[in-house]
């Protein structure tokens, strides 16, 4: 019998929602606790009760952001049009967190500058690149007191090149640089940048050491703390590669690249060192070490997005840059052209795009393409000329083009008078054939160091260099009034050589008057010229005699103190008794078997080369010889019995072949 179906419940009626005092009670207890999923359920609990509570909105959004859930905080300030509360600075944060900074600061257009909305202007002016402007609004906010401003202030300073006012800013602040394990931070970071890596390196270590206590205070997790300190850690191997130390950077950047436990823009930060660090070696293993790091559903190279939230435009200008390198190393020449085409959209305002694209164009043996397109943008970028001039007179060097890379130097008028430029001018034109501009080359550069007013004054090396070139193109009395200039105000030795070896093709009496200035060398003395030049010169002496001379002059000075020799006892093989040697070991035991008088070579079967005719009356033959030798020898005949049986065998089976062919012939 079939059982009977239960009757179903009858729905109860809806509960009536909880007082709305009791929900921002709870709303409270959630925001305290820091539950803010379950802060915004309550608030859309009291919105759902009256939609136009202000209080209520504002919670949600700011749970929203505090969950980082900033798409729908977004979306729900956008939602809210009918609120009187101004929701433009949590829109403006809700856009500088998604990189949106041009419309970010649109919206704080609007708002009074207080000093939040200036504290969040200058952090979107901070990663939008502007550091100038943001350093002006962090002077503006040293009077209030925000927490941790010192921090912000010391990185805006060191981005914006301005690192040597660190330590001044501190010193306003009132505050110690090791007050905290962040500002510790910061400022070794302004020490490595002012090349003070020592002492940049011992703050770092302050800085890591402040940070394991504090956070082991806050109760932290290993695991935390070390990602809490990835950033000093990345930044120490840093300094210790700046500080040649390169095997213990290399062991700190792998260890942390292994570990795993960084955040994401140290990881990043510590794969791109490594891979500059290795430089072309290992190409594959380091561009597969860059793929880490890149954009996972992105089938061309992108970095990742939360790194370009993070990371400065320096920063992931030089990934990008090595990313092109290893293409290139590589040989993986499409890749790097399809990267290098999107850098200037990335990167507008850098000229590293235009170099890689001409390292791309240099790798494919297209230097003149390299080279006008380098001159195009030279001309196009005049406040950046001077780097891409650079790099075309290399690409032009390399390429041996002197004229173009001479061309090139001679457009930045900045470096005309270093030596380093005046050298690379003159052997440029100097390989062109242009001796004339190589001249006028040393000719300007010295008239600008005769006019400078500085204490590194390079004029001295530079006439020395000038003397030297005229003299080796025949300009002799050239060479002799500038080797005589420096003899006058320098009082060089060198400059007084080269005037006597001048002035002596020139005017014989000015090299005889400043050869008298010359010290005379020890030993000369005694030393007759008239004889010397009546001789007819030095006659060649064997080595031998040579070295009986000094061997004489050397007993003759020491024979007082003449060492005797020191007899050493002669050392044995073990078990060796030099009263009973034993036979003498055989002369020939280091040569050949072949050079050695006792061999003997082994005998040949004469009858092996007695095979005539065809392969039965071979065979008869053998066994006719065989017979005949059994009755003397059965050892000798049973040894050529078996040697023709296997010939046998070997001329049968090829006599068997031929009959085939001939059958087939047939």
């Amino acid at each position: 019998m079939a059982p009977k179906a239960k009757p179903k419940p009858s729905p109860s009626p809806s509960q009536p929602p909880p007082p709305i005092e009791d929900l921002f009670t709870s709303l409270n207890r959630h925001i305290e606790r820091s539950e803010f999923e379950q802060a915004v359920k309550v608030a859309d609990q009291v919105l759902s009760t009256n939609p136009s509570d202000e209080d209520a909105m504002r919670c949600k959004v700011v749970a929203l952001i505090k969950a980082d859930n900033i798409d729908d905080a977004l979306s729900t300030i956008q939602s809210s049009q009918k609120f009187t509360f101004d929701f433009n600075y949590l829109k403006a944060y809700c856009l500088y967190r998604q990189n949106r900074l041009d419309e970010a600061l649109e919206a704080l257009k609007i708002q009074e500058n207080n000093p939040a909305t200036m504290l969040l202007k200058s952090q979107i002016l901070y990663r939008s690149g502007e550091m100038d402007a943001c350093v002006e609004f962090y002077q503006k906010l040293q009077k209030s007191k925000i927490d941790s401003l010192e921090i912000n202030f010391v990185a805006g300073l060191i981005s914006a090149g301005r690192a040597s006012e660190v330590q001044k800013t501190l010193d306003s602040l009132r505050v110690k640089a090791t007050s905290s394990f962040e500002l510790a931070y910061n400022t070794a970071c302004s020490l490595a940048e002012m090349n003070k890596y020592t002492e940049a390196e011992q703050l770092l270590l302050t800085a890591r050491r402040i940070g394991q206590e504090t956070l082991t205070d806050d109760n932290f997790a290993e695991d935390d703390i070390e990602i809490e300190l990835a950033p000093i850690a990345v930044q120490l191997a840093y300094v210790q590669q700046l500080l040649g130390n390169t095997q213990e950077a290399f062991g700190a950047y792998t260890d942390i690249i292994k570990r795993n436990l960084a955040d994401e823009s140290s990881f990043a930060v510590a794969v791109n060192n490594l891979v500059a660090l290795k430089g072309p070696k290992d190409v594959n293993d380091s561009l597969k070490k860059l793929d880490r790091i890149k954009e996972k559903d992105m089938q061309n190279f992108q970095l990742a997005r939360v790194l370009d939230l993070r990371l400065s435009p320096k920063q992931r200008e030089a990934i990008y840059a090595n990313r092109v390198l290893l293409l290139l190393h590589a040989n993986k020449m499409d890749q790097a052209r399809e990267l290098v085409a999107a850098l200037p959209d990335m990167f507008p305002d850098s000229v590293m795009p235009l170099l890689l694209q001409a390292a791309v164009l240099v790798r494919e043996n297209k230097a003149g393409k390299a080279e006008e397109l380098l001159g195009q943008f030279a001309e196009k970028l005049p406040d950046k000329s001077k780097i891409i001039l650079l790099a075309r007179a290399q690409v032009a060097a390399a390429a041996n083009h002197p004229f173009i890379a001479a061309e090139s130097l001679a457009k930045i008028p900045d470096i005309q008078h270093m030596p380093a430029t005046v050298a690379t001018l003159v052997a440029l034109k100097e390989r062109a054939g242009d001796i004339d501009g190589a001249a006028a080359v040393l000719d300007s550069a010295i008239k600008w160091w005769l006019n400078a007013m500085t204490e590194d004054n390079k004029l001295s090396v530079i006439m020395q260099e000038a003397a030297s070139f005229k003299l080796r193109h025949g300009r002799e009395e050239d060479a002799s009034h500038l080797f005589e200039e420096l003899v006058k105000t320098h009082g060089s030795i060198e400059a007084l050589v080269g005037l006597v070896t001048t002035s002596a093709h020139v005017d014989v009496d000015k090299a005889e008057s400043y050869e008298k200035r010359l010290k005379p060398l020890p030993g000369l003395n005694g030393v007759d010229v008239d004889s010397l030049e009546k001789t007819s010169g030095a006659k060649h002496v064997e080595s031998a005699s040579y070295f009986e001379v000094n061997e004489a002059h050397g007993e003759g000075k020491n024979k007082d103190k003449a060492k005797k020799k020191r007899k050493r006892k002669p050392r044995y093989p073990k078990g060796f008794d030099p009263a009973n040697p034993g036979p003498p070991p055989d002369p020939e035991r280091w040569l050949p078997k072949r050079e050695r008088s006792s061999y003997r070579p082994r005998r040949k079967d004469k009858r092996a080369a007695q095979v005539r005719g065809s392969q039965g009356a071979v065979v008869r033959e053998k066994h006719d010889a065989g017979a005949a030798g059994a009755s003397s020898n059965s050892t000798s005949s049973q040894a050529t019995s078996s040697k023709g049986a296997a010939q046998n065998v070997a001329q049968s089976s090829k006599g068997s072949s031929k009959s085939s062919r001939k059958k087939s012939r047939n």
